[in-house]
């Protein structure tokens, strides 16, 4: 594996993950299996510990599955996770309730949708609560002690404990939704979206919370999104993800300042800019993005890259180390330089 900056293991380490869907034909007595939906097609990348991965790319590229299939809530298709030097998908495949409950402690996961993670029928103290229940690991005298302290951290008062999720705004749900993830102390906590629905005061306002609960808990980030603004503000390194795959990978400030993957370039081009007087040359990337069950051959962004040749439309590009620490997946990436 690959050492870390700190010269040891990193903290999870991803390889030649796959995650496919099977395709079925209608039918009311037979169904016939047709194609696979090709969600997570041979991914690799590593945290550190006490690293913000950003996990970026547009709707439908495979992001979230990406998230799903390291904690085992989509089981991979084919693939190796490790974490802390551990195989955690042996773990899983085994299933031995004590280990999995224990990787599952260790690897959290903050959903999208505030409104549609929390149990409506369960008050705020009973969604941070039943962590403990399950996994054991506080007394049950001390609970109503962390319940409250976990609220405070996350910028709620005590009184909220005895609320329900229709009673909160979308901000406060997703804190309440952070407050439960940190309630089993995690090392890895895989934030998917979490400030895609809220607005954008309130968003600036959880990514600080993330940022401060980092400093303060030492906690590592999967942090994905298509919001590009977001992701440089609390990511150290960027993962860009097309129709399943990574097709570039670098620390936030080279990605941001010197992109090398056309499609890279096409996202950052999209980033709004707060002056009216500033003109920004759009790249309008054209047609649809192709159909995941049937991708194209050769680089998958052929199709819609305006620097595709004949080698682009034959041969799928490796990704690899253009420069020290910047990783690209295509053949002409060094004309970028």
């Amino acid at each position: 594996m690959e050492p870390d900056k700190n010269g040891g293991q990193p903290l999870l380490e991803v390889r030649n993950l796959v995650k496919h869907f099977p395709v079925y034909s209608r039918g009311i007595l037979l169904r016939k299996l047709v194609g696979h939906v090709h969600a997570v097609d041979d991914i690799s990348f590593s945290i550190d510990r006490g690293e913000t991965l950003g996990l970026v790319g547009e709707s439908g590229c495979g992001k979230t599955t990406t998230g799903k299939a390291i904690l085992h809530l989509e089981w991979p298709t084919s693939g190796r996770i490790h974490f802390e030097g551990e195989d955690a998908t042996e773990v899983f495949d085994i299933g031995d309730a004590k280990r999995v409950l224990s990787m599952r402690r260790n690897m959290q996961m903050v959903f999208q949708n505030p409104y549609g993670s929390l149990d409506p029928r369960m008050t705020v103290y009973d969604i941070v609560s039943e962590p403990f229940r399950i996994h054991g690991h506080v007394p049950r005298k001390q609970w109503s002690e962390r319940v409250y302290a976990l609220l405070k951290l996350v910028g709620l008062e005590p009184y909220h404990a005895e609320r329900y999720p229709h009673e909160f705004s979308g901000g406060q749900r997703q804190r309440i939704g952070i407050a439960r993830a940190l309630a089993v102390d995690p090392k890895l906590i895989v934030a998917d979206e979490p400030v895609s629905s809220l607005d954008v005061s309130v968003r600036a306002q959880i990514l600080n919370l993330l940022m401060d609960l980092q400093k303060k808990e030492g906690l590592s980030f999967l942090y994905i999104s298509h919001d590009l603004s977001s992701v440089r503000q609390i990511s150290r390194r960027t993962a860009v993800m097309y129709l399943g795959q990574i097709v570039e990978t670098a620390s936030s400030e080279e990605i941001f300042s010197k992109p090398l993957h056309p499609y890279t370039m096409a996202l950052l081009s999209a980033i709004p800019i707060p002056d009216p007087e500033k003109k920004v040359m759009r790249i309008v990337l054209p047609g649809e993005v192709p159909s995941a069950i049937d991708p194209p051959k050769g680089c998958r962004f052929n199709p819609r890259c305006k620097y595709a040749t004949d080698k682009c439309r034959a041969e799928e590009p490796a990704l690899r180390e253009i420069k020290k620490n910047h990783q690209a997946a295509c053949h002409y990436a060094e004309d970028f330089l």
